[in-house]
């Protein structure tokens, strides 16, 4: 069976910790077998969050980096809430917000950070589901990228 744990371990990357709330809404939600996670914000190690506009503030691979900070902060939600990433059975959808100067077009560059990790994790097959990537003209706190998705759950 496929172990998204230790895939994870393989790439030797580091969880941030998992994000409490700073609004009235709940960082994640398990409706039968599908799990929503909330938008999620470019969390670093020691919980201070990257901070910048795409486009002005940092150019597009800093971007990239700091969607796939989001994806791992994600990943620390599931395996803080879950357990275990192998409780995910599949990456049903994702959304990613873009905050970027009105002339930036490489949105989908961007979020790839993100949905490459989860590639990386679940496999190509699993890793990866329908997309919708976008800019936004400004995000909370002034973040380069939030990502919410929706994940299909093993059953049991």
């Amino acid at each position: 069976m496929y172990n998204a744990d230790e895939q994870f371990e393989k790439l030797g990357l580091t969880l941030p910790p998992a994000p409490a709330p700073l609004g009235v809404y709940k960082p994640y939600l398990i409706d039968g077998k599908y799990l929503y996670l909330s938008g999620h914000g470019p969390v670093q190690d020691d919980k201070s969050l990257i901070i910048g506009r795409i486009g002005s503030d940092m150019d597009a691979d800093a971007g990239k980096l700091a969607a796939r900070q989001v994806g791992l902060t994600m990943l620390s939600t599931i395996k803080t809430k879950l357990g275990s990433l192998n409780k995910v059975k599949r990456v049903i959808k994702v959304l990613g917000m873009v905050n970027c100067t009105p002339e930036f077009e490489k949105h989908p560059f961007i979020i790839n950070g993100a949905s490459e990790l989860f590639a990386q994790v679940w496999g190509e097959e699993n890793g990866v589901g329908v997309r919708s990537a976008v800019g936004f003209g400004s995000l909370p706190d002034n973040i380069p990228v939030e990502i919410e998705a929706l994940f299909e759950l093993h059953e049991g």
